[in-house]
């Protein structure tokens, strides 16, 4: 019998092009991820990956493999929920990714879940979008509750659904004329955003500080360390002065189209959803 977590390993692969990108992709060890697809091949009594010292590639068998191991997962996921639903009992475990900002926003909501459905278990992991999409993918998570700032992304698996949550509104936060200007590095989607809304209000920063965290940034920023262009969720438990500027990030909701009929998953994103709507109402998130 094939082991369905050793398959997803192999599709990862089989998308990702080697060991450690599977491995990262993953958060397992590069070892760890060649030690699962060497039993995956024990298990199929073939070779799956031709392998050398620098590299390994999926043999004919392994492509066949991995393309047969989409749809065998999503079955198997489909036959779950399917049955499960039937029940209609809420139960069981639910793993949600968050980033930052959001997990502040939405894990009190999904904490009270238990209150309701005392057989529910969440589990809330923090994951920043790199993470995200392979742990749901590889079922290591039911939802993820991702961000997009309006940067170029390749289009979703189609065996993930998304949910629209909200438009995450965006603020000039602190001193506009102030000589410091908070941001994260260069290569992450909120820099881009921020530097658009700069050349749009005409603002040449004399220093940029980086930073990786919003909510670092927003901290900083309401102790009069500097300015910062950030959205409503960062500005949840931080107080500083802000003026609202075009723009907005998108939240949304990823879940495996496969689980979206589970009970217990199909509750959890209701939470998300009714607490968007929370958050989207005016007087949840900071206006000017």
């Amino acid at each position: 019998m094939l082991d369905l977590h050793r398959l997803a390993l192999l599709r990862e692969f089989a998308e990702r092009g080697s060991i450690a990108a599977t491995a990262v992709a993953t958060g397992y060890s590069a070892s760890a991820v060649s030690q699962h697809l060497s039993a995956l091949e024990r298990e199929a009594g073939t070779t799956l990956l031709d392998r050398t010292a620098r590299s390994a590639t999926l043999t004919e068998a392994g492509v066949l493999l991995a393309e047969h191991a989409v749809t065998v997962l999503a079955a198997v996921e489909a036959a779950e929920s399917d049955v499960a639903a039937l029940t209609g009992e809420v139960t069981g475990r639910v793993v949600v990714s968050v980033f930052p900002t959001a997990a502040t926003a939405f894990a009190p909501v999904l904490a009270g879940l238990r209150t309701t459905y005392p057989r529910l278990e969440i589990a809330l992991r923090q994951h920043g979008p790199r993470e995200a999409l392979p742990r749901l993918r590889n079922r290591e998570a039911d939802l993820a509750v991702v961000d997009d700032w309006g940067t170029r992304k390749p289009p979703l698996d189609p065996d993930l659904h998304r949910v629209p949550l909200l438009r995450d509104p965006l603020y000039l936060a602190g001193d506009r004329a102030s000589h410091t200007w908070l941001c994260a590095p260069p290569d992450q989607p909120s820099r881009v955003a921020t530097d658009r809304v700069l050349a749009r209000e005409g603002i040449e920063p004399v220093l940029r500080w980086e930073f990786e965290g919003l909510a670092t940034i927003a901290e900083l920023v309401a102790n009069g360390t500097g300015a910062a262009v950030l959205p409503g969720l960062a500005l949840l438990t931080a107080d500083p002065p802000r003026i609202r500027v075009r723009g907005a990030r998108r939240i949304d909701a990823l879940v495996r189209t496969a689980s979206r009929t589970r009970p217990a998953v199909a509750v959890t994103l209701e939470a998300l959803r009714h607490r968007a709507k929370e958050l989207s109402t005016p007087g949840k998130t900071p206006t000017p």
